[in-house]
């Protein structure tokens, strides 16, 4: 018999945590100017109608583990550049810069995380992370 342990984040129901997703990662699209082709690739790839209604209805949307591990990475990049650039317009055209640090090679942040791969949002984040004196 072992003991369970609440916690805040496990207190959400699946529902709300996807509609909070939904609304977030929109709000980030909107501020980094992603076009549909990008949203979608940042995203995972999820059909255009299924994307549309997760939109439409952010309240009803079921996002799965991966969309929901690939927004959680666009949120902490969000939230590394609003640390490391205080002025909004720097912070939110960073990652369309061409970057010369290595994880880029001299193209931009926004190239490396439209690999479609959850591995190159990881690598994003922890650079990120990395200069603002976090876990490397």
């Amino acid at each position: 018999m072992g003991i369970r342990v609440e916690t805040p984040a496990s207190k959400i129901s699946p529902e709300a945590l996807s509609a909070a997703a939904v609304r977030a990662f929109g709000n980030i699209a909107r501020l980094w100017q992603l076009d549909l082709d990008e949203q979608l690739t940042l995203l995972g790839s999820p059909p255009r109608s299924t994307f549309y209604k997760w939109k439409k209805a952010p309240e009803a949307a079921h996002l799965g583990r991966d969309t929901l591990e690939r927004i959680s990475y666009i949120l902490g990049i969000y939230k590394a550049l609003q640390i490391l650039l205080p002025e909004e317009k720097a912070a939110d055209s960073w990652i369309r810069k061409p970057n010369t640090a290595p994880p880029f090679g001299g193209k931009s942040a926004l190239d490396r995380m439209l690999s479609g791969n959850v591995a190159d949002l990881y690598v994003v984040r922890q650079y990120l992370d990395a200069m603002r004196g976090g876990w490397a």
